[in-house]
């Protein structure tokens, strides 16, 4: 059996009032798992409490992945620093599973560049490297996201939206290196998707909020 990495006990989400109630799923190692739902009901709310930035209401989320770069998280917004390089900010991914904290002015070590120099290289992105990121388009942005998340090596990867803006080619690559990553790390995604049909296509699992619960639907 796959390895689990999380288990989600009962566990409501939202803020005042529960968007989605009584959920109790697992999540194994080699999962690539997409939400599915309308605007507005919940689906980034449950990323964020799996990542532990917002409590369950209740119950209880229960994580077996290291908790130092052990969970690598891209934001809707994608989180990147626009006046820092492609490079600076596929390595800040690096930087997150250290042992010790390394100050952007300071480099990584050699193994950790190289999870860098790779990453650009997956995501076709490695010509860009020394270019600041607010200038670069939005799909680009967004496979500079997927590079630092891929270059962290964490065991659960959690993305909203993340393949926005992209061409059928350019999801291709980014799919591509993903999965390949997910199977060199024995790691597993868990992505929000508003295209139904794309989300289908790249995930071997998909979940579905409707009436206030999450519901497992059969891949067809």
């Amino acid at each position: 059996m796959s390895e689990e990495l999380v288990h989600l006990h009962n566990v409501s989400v939202g803020y005042d009032e529960p968007l989605i109630e009584g959920i109790n799923i697992e999540i194994f190692a080699g999962d690539v798992i997409a939400v599915l739902g309308p605007s507005g009901i919940g689906k980034t709310s449950l990323l964020r409490t799996i990542a532990g930035l917002i409590r369950p209401l209740a119950g209880e989320v229960e994580l077996a992945v290291p908790s130092r770069g052990g969970l690598g998280y891209i934001p809707q917004r994608l989180g990147l620093v626009g006046n820092l390089t492609v490079r600076g900010n596929v390595e800040m991914g690096t930087r997150v599973g250290l042992s010790r904290w390394y100050p952007p002015f300071v480099p990584v070590p050699s193994k950790q560049r190289n999870y860098v120099d790779q990453a650009m290289v997956d995501l076709g992105i490695d010509h860009l490297a020394e270019q600041p990121v607010r200038i670069l388009s939005g799909g680009q942005q967004r496979r500079v996201a997927t590079a630092k998340t891929v270059a962290q090596r964490p065991k659960l990867v959690l993305a909203d939206e993340f393949l926005g803006e992209l061409d059928d080619d350019n999801v291709d690559i980014v799919m591509r290196t993903v999965n390949q990553a997910i199977k060199a790390e024995n790691s597993a995604m868990i992505m929000v998707e508003h295209h139904e049909e794309l989300a289908k296509g790249v995930a071997n699992r998909i979940w579905r909020i409707t009436g206030g619960r999450l519901v497992e639907e059969l891949k067809r």
